[in-house]
């Protein structure tokens, strides 16, 4: 993407691509992650690559996991990647590498994998990937960088991820060995984490409130049904 390109001109493009009105609760989501996405992507120092695209495959999952029109989401995917001269499928495909290769690991070894890598195998693009990380001290991290090497350890290790000490013990070692800002590593997925709280609790509400209203127009419609089917007075 040309570095001089603006959040206005990536909004524009986005909302050139998918035309159709985002959910308001969901809108605020969408461009965010479109807002750090364009800053990251006209960085100088910021290169793509699939721990990364696991990140925001991950984000936008998780936090349009609700969104109605089901059918919309692929088509706000599509031009949140796109409105960047990013492509959605290869975001897609290396997203779903990275995590297949998290999946296959056992836990008692990610975290030492992590922080020393094998190329071997199908973790052989991985160790690559942190590997020139660890050698290049303009390696620029981000938010959504963290995220996905937040979602190889919650795949590969949940437990780890559960137990406070542990999880921040990895997330050093881990930080220490791609030189990566582990307070700042800490300080995200601490957030990362809370919002995926908040998240389980806000989809409880909607799910309450969705219910009620189903649950009030059957009413409706019982009522009106019933006072349709009252017979009139024979004169």
């Amino acid at each position: 993407m040309n570095n001089q390109s603006t959040v206005s001109d990536t909004k524009r493009n986005f909302y050139s691509q998918h035309t159709r009105p985002i959910n308001s609760i969901y809108r605020r989501v969408v461009e965010e992650l479109m807002v750090e996405m364009h800053l990251l992507s006209t960085n100088v120092d910021f290169a793509y690559n699939p721990i990364y695209a696991l990140g925001v495959v991950s984000s936008f999952d998780r936090f349009m996991t609700s969104y109605r029109p089901e059918t919309d989401k692929q088509s706000i995917f599509v031009a949140l990647c796109e409105s960047m001269g990013g492509n959605a499928q290869q975001y897609r495909t290396d997203a779903t590498g990275v995590s297949e290769f998290a999946s296959s690991m056992q836990e008692q070894d990610i975290v030492s994998w992590l922080a020393h890598p094998e190329a071997s195998g199908s973790g052989a693009q991985i160790a690559g990937t942190i590997e020139s990380i660890a050698s290049n001290p303009k390696f620029k991290y981000s938010r959504l960088f963290g995220i996905g090497l937040f979602t190889i350890l919650e795949q590969a290790a949940p437990a780890i991820l559960k137990d406070e000490k542990k999880r921040e013990a990895a997330i050093l070692q881990i930080g220490a060995a791609m030189h990566l800002p582990t307070d700042k590593v800490q300080k995200d997925l601490d957030t990362y984490r809370s919002n995926l709280d908040k998240l389980v609790q806000m989809e409880a509400v909607m799910a309450d409130l969705a219910e009620a209203e189903r649950k009030k127009r059957e009413k409706r419609d019982l009522a009106k049904a019933t006072a349709t089917a009252v017979p009139t007075e024979a004169e």
